[in-house]
């Protein structure tokens, strides 16, 4: 193709071509960790499949890297490739809901804040991840944790049908009779195989009314109220999630998180008594898209971000120790990251594990640590108080959530997916990408 050629199909985009220079670049290019701040040679704002198709074609015409960018939540940046081609699919943010078939047909660029508004509008929802400026395109492709999936299963269970443009240029659709392979490789397989400009899921009847039940805990009164807390998540009724936070304040939140109506949840708050006599407790009854909202604050922009995560198959009294601890003598002290546990179980395990390229269905709780700051002084300390945070749970450890992973690189992909699984996307991924187009990613190599 002739550069005049190549010049014509830029010119007839339904969105926008943005280089160096041009308003709204910079403001294009900057993702959610702002430790990443990288120059892409021209950002493609596409408004349509066909503009997809386009930014593909262009960018492996003049030989450029590609990044693809939905809710821009990637902790490495990795939508932003640096004198690459962006393929910013923010403009394509549309949701569709037809509540008789309780059915959402959401766009490759759309945020979870957008899908579940008009999914509540009919007290319908899926499963989808708790702030709600994350996008849906990397969340679900690589599973999708949220406060539905111990009902209902992850995003990817939920997950319908897919339509993807792919390394060529091609327009594919996938789903349990189409391209069924495809389609077992996008529910949990990342982003390697394509750029997905269409989600269609499945909706269920969930209401609009959530319970949050928290209990914070000193450090002296914190082991015995976990193993108690522990205990109960084993028999927890499936709207119930059960979660656990260390914060700045060497506090220890311990609770759950109930998706339907609250009465039902009254039992199990009578449960809660076992933990023993917490500092503070709050007991509130959000809608659901406040409760898929509350996290935002803490999800912010602007903050440099680290992170790491694990799943645990058990929990035994050593783990609740290392996880009290942080990586640190007493769990005490200035710099030490926060941590948390979110409990799987239910339908997610329900799932086969040969149905989908997700993997670990079998975890117990998922652990994450993490730290947020704005002074780039402090990138080596932040970063290494992580480390050891993760590195304490790493015994109790049997896998990794792929969306967790951070810069752990090919290792991070081993632990993300069993060697059977890994063989059978490498396959995959020879087949839809063979020159590794879609590599700015936790990257199945062909």
């Amino acid at each position: 193709m002739t550069t005049t050629t190549k010049n014509r199909a830029l010119d007839r985009l339904d969105g926008r071509l943005l280089r160096p220079g041009d308003t709204g670049y910079d403001e294009a290019r900057t993702v959610w960790n702002a430790m990443v701040d990288r120059r892409p040679r021209m950002i493609i704002r596409c408004a349509s499949t066909g503009d997809v198709v386009t930014a593909v074609r262009v960018a492996r015409e003049r030989d450029l890297e590609i990044g693809v960018r939905c809710g821009g939540h990637s902790a490495l940046g990795l939508a932003v490739p640096d004198d690459g081609l962006m393929i910013d699919l923010t403009p394509m943010g549309g949701v569709r809901v037809d509540p008789v078939r309780r059915r959402a047909w959401v766009q490759g660029g759309a945020l979870l804040g957008a899908l579940d508004r008009e999914a509540q509008r009919y007290g319908l929802a899926t499963t989808a991840g708790n702030v709600s400026h994350t996008g849906v395109g990397g969340l679900t492709l690589g599973g999708g944790m949220g406060w539905l999936a111990r009902q209902y299963g992850l995003a990817c269970d939920n997950v319908e049908s897919f339509t993807m443009v792919t390394a060529d240029g091609d327009v594919v659709r996938a789903s349990r009779t189409e391209n069924p392979e495809l389609f077992w490789g996008l529910r949990g397989g990342g982003g390697n195989f394509g750029v997905v400009t269409e989600f269609e899921f499945r909706l269920h009847p969930v209401g609009t009314r959530t319970l949050v039940a928290e209990y914070a805990f000193p450090p002296d009164r914190a082991p015995k109220a976990m193993r108690h807390w522990r205990d109960l998540n084993a028999e927890a009724p499936r709207p119930a999630t059960f979660t656990a936070s260390l914060g700045g304040d060497g506090l220890i939140t311990l609770g759950f998180v109930w998706v339907g109506d609250p009465a039902a949840a009254r039992p199990l708050l009578r449960s809660m008594r076992g933990l023993g006599r917490p500092v503070t407790e709050r007991v509130h009854e959000p809608s659901y898209v406040e409760l898929q909202r509350r996290d935002d604050t803490t999800g912010r922009h602007a903050l440099r971000r680290y992170s790491k995560g694990h799943y645990l198959r058990r929990f035994p009294d050593e783990a609740i120790e290392a996880f009290l601890s942080r990586g640190s003598a007493d769990g005490r002290g200035e710099g030490l990251p926060n941590a948390g546990l979110q409990a799987y179980g239910g339908a997610i395990a329900e799932v086969p594990d040969a149905d989908a390229a997700f993997s670990h269905r079998d975890t117990l709780f998922e652990f994450g640590t993490g730290t947020g700051w704005t002074d780039p002084a402090e990138d080596p300390a932040r970063m290494a108080a992580a480390r050891r945070c993760a590195e304490a749970l790493e015994p109790f450890a049997s896998g990794v959530y792929v969306n967790a992973l951070s810069d752990e690189g090919p290792e991070g992909v081993r632990r993300a997916y069993p060697p059977a699984k890994l063989a059978r996307l490498t396959t995959l991924k020879a087949a839809y990408d063979p020159h590794n187009v879609f590599h700015l990613n936790h990257n199945i190599r062909p």
